[in-house]
């Protein structure tokens, strides 16, 4: 492909992507603060989550087979389609249904939306490899601005869900999601540039599974790195700063949903922003694959010492307190920017350890992780926030981290894919 039509492409499958990640920070927010006002404890709440979760390890384990076999673009397009039939069917939700059936409607279709998260990010972060120009710290680059984006893009989608529920509720709002997003589908697929693998038939489901050793090590880390996130971001938070901001009236309520949507948003615009500064931050031009794993195993470390501080002090102070508040707002802040960089050092080595031939597989076997992780952190989340409130979440987080450091420890340097 021509560097001109793999800039196309890029910005095709950008777009796309973006498109997709703000109904999905939406969606997570609308469900989550709908269900709380509703009295879902916390452990209910992550329930709604769990599908969505189980569903990502599954998809992204058979996803880099489907891309390999029938294409980037189809799985892409699928994942869009799956994610407006996913909201058109979370539109149908009554409120007149029982509790039980709620809860599992919702998390049918939160599987349902999981599924079609994954299979467009396979897509989206495959497709950088096969797309970004061959010199020093050009993938790096890509990669970086590709997820950096969005993940900033997923953020308004916090502030946006939180917003449009106190606005309009959350049927209207689900509606008008799937209405833009269906135009962005049709428009992807007018203008998406030839040239992406389009499948190869010898493609075999058992080739998922990697024998490279530093894919592998990458891969567990990456499982404890989000599940530290989650356990905290998914129900600890915003369940506490809920109980801290609502009076519970629907003045209060609003109020609430709006300053925590807007946090939502601010640590993950930040995380995108730091993540999107990445090669800049590090200077990944003048560095090799070999330090970039030292940076990845340094960055590691570091990022356990935050949540140990931030428990430390939620539970030796005597309940909520405006001082604490603020506390927390500012020490998550920093924890999404370190927390940056690791998840981008990790985003280019699994493109770095993989060949052009096994991306699609590689990336999927590394998202698997990804999801899995968020699946572990989704359920701590709700358990741990039931048992020990915020900082057994936070407490959670630095244990889960001090797993991931381990495994970025065990990474080795220059050890290429092979098959």
């Amino acid at each position: 492909m021509t560097p001109d039509r793999a800039g196309s492409a890029y910005v095709a499958v950008t777009a796309a992507y973006w498109a997709f990640m703000l109904t999905d920070g939406a969606l997570r927010m609308l469900v989550l603060l709908h269900f709380h006002t509703l009295g879902f404890s916390p452990v209910e709440l992550a329930y709604l989550f769990v599908l969505y979760e189980i569903a990502g390890v599954v998809t992204n384990l058979t996803a880099g087979w489907i891309a390999a076999r029938f294409g980037l673009t189809s799985t892409l397009y699928a994942g869009l389609a799956l994610q407006i039939a996913a909201l058109l069917a979370l539109a149908q939700l009554d409120p007149g249904w029982a509790v039980g059936a709620s809860v599992i409607f919702v998390m049918a279709v939160q599987g349902a939306s999981g599924v079609a998260k994954d299979l467009a990010k396979m897509s989206a972060k495959s497709a950088v490899k096969l797309l970004a120009p061959a010199e020093q710290g050009g993938l790096f680059r890509w990669v970086t601005v590709l997820t950096g984006s969005k993940n900033a893009v997923k953020g308004l989608g916090f502030l946006l869900g939180a917003v449009l529920l106190g606005w309009i509720g959350l049927s209207a709002a689900v509606l008008s999601m799937a209405a833009v997003l269906t135009v962005i589908l049709v428009l992807v697929m007018s203008l998406m540039p030839r040239g992406l693998p389009t499948g190869r038939k010898d493609a075999k489901f058992k080739d998922v599974f990697s024998k490279n050793r530093n894919i592998n090590w990458l891969s567990f880390a990456r499982v404890f790195l989000f599940a530290a996130r989650d356990v905290w971001f998914v129900v600890g938070i915003p369940i506490y700063f809920y109980s801290v901001l609502s009076d519970g009236s629907e003045a209060g309520n609003r109020a609430a949903f709006f300053t925590i949507g807007s946090f939502m948003a601010l640590w993950v615009i930040l995380y995108g922003g730091v993540q999107a500064s990445a090669p800049r931050l590090l200077n990944a031009k003048a560095r090799d694959e070999k330090d970039m794993i030292a940076s990845a195993q340094r960055w590691a470390t570091m990022l356990v010492f935050v949540p140990a501080l931030l428990a430390a002090i939620v539970f030796a102070t005597n309940g909520p307190a405006p001082w604490l508040t603020i506390c927390l707002v500012v020490g998550l802040l920093v924890f999404g920017g370190i927390f940056a960089i690791n998840s981008a050092l990790h985003s280019y080595l699994i493109l770095a350890f993989s060949t052009g031939e096994r991306v699609t597989m590689d990336v999927g076997f590394y998202y698997m992780a990804n999801a899995a992780g968020r699946l572990l952190g989704t359920v701590l989340s709700g358990l741990s926030y039931q048992l020990g409130g915020l900082p057994l979440c936070l407490g959670t987080a630095a244990a889960l981290l001090m797993l991931s450091a381990f495994g970025v420890a065990r990474l080795r340097g220059a050890q290429m894919q092979t098959t």
